[in-house]
């Protein structure tokens, strides 16, 4: 049962947010585009790198946040393919603070009963930052409540070209006919194989797009783009996400019925004059 005052203290604006929603209609699975960190950074005349390190603290209380709304899955979009584009420094950092954090927040995963998934080329990092990882996917394997995905050198693109050459693999090798190749068959070989799709993916820092971010699973998700910047994000912007999600008719296509009217209860028949 979800415990309201360990997610915001009663009397808060942020409580008031979270008293507006209707828990039995959480999405289950959220996925976060992480933005912002170095207008963040700049607009206080900071290293880019600042941003990043303060963002961490969002993560952490976005990650807790989810977790006491117990839904089913969160995944924040961390590090794409095209950020290896960025400043050497930058990456080295961006590198060294999610070694940081991993190390600082394991226990804090396990005793939340976290599980902890990686979706991305794993085998593009630096074997340093695998290793922490793979620690991290380990100790975490029996948990049993949300999973937490951490998209890191990652490319919705890349994805689905991994998901088609594997799809071709079996083919080739005669374990699926090309006629079985369905949704489904996809799907099961997307990074996300098993999880819902998100129904709501949120946007921070106000841009409108989707940066190549998990391209077949929001096909239907409902989109919230935030002006707050990463570093200011918190608890009260993802119950803001959420009430925006549940003001939306998710129809995938189709076309809301509206519900038939009762039909008028006939009256009894007059009685007969005498």
């Amino acid at each position: 049962m979800i415990d309201k005052d360990l997610l915001a203290a009663p009397g808060t604006p942020e409580r008031s947010i979270l008293d507006g929603l209707d828990l039995a209609r959480l999405p289950r699975h959220v996925a976060v585009i992480m933005d912002g960190n170095g207008r963040w950074a700049q607009q206080r005349r900071l290293p880019r790198v600042e941003g990043h390190r303060s963002g961490i603290h969002s993560v952490r209380a976005t990650v807790e946040t989810a977790a006491r709304l117990e839904l089913e899955a969160l995944t924040l979009y961390a590090f794409s393919t095209e950020n290896w584009k960025r400043p050497r420094l930058e990456v080295a950092t961006l590198m060294a603070l999610l070694k940081e954090w991993l190390a600082r927040e394991l226990q804090t995963l396990l005793a939340n009963d976290i599980r902890l998934r990686v979706v991305g080329r794993l085998d593009g990092l630096e074997p340093s930052v695998v290793r922490e990882l793979q620690k991290g996917l380990d100790a975490t394997a029996r948990c049993r409540g949300m999973v937490f995905n951490i998209a890191l050198n990652y490319s919705g693109r890349a994805e689905l070209t991994d998901a088609m050459r594997a799809l071709a693999e079996d083919v080739a090798s005669g374990k699926l006919s090309p006629a079985a190749i369905d949704e489904a068959a996809v799907a099961r070989k997307l990074y996300t194989a098993g999880l819902p799709d998100p129904d709501l993916l949120i946007r921070t820092s106000g841009e409108m797009r989707i940066s190549n971010f998990l391209l077949w699973q929001i096909a239907y998700s409902e989109i919230h783009v935030t002006p707050v910047l990463w570093p200011d994000f918190r608890a009260r912007h993802f119950f803001e996400a959420i009430a925006d999600f549940q003001k939306r008719e998710r129809r995938y296509g189709g076309v809301l019925e509206p519900e038939p009217a009762e039909a008028p209860a006939l009256a009894p028949p007059a009685a007969a004059s005498r």
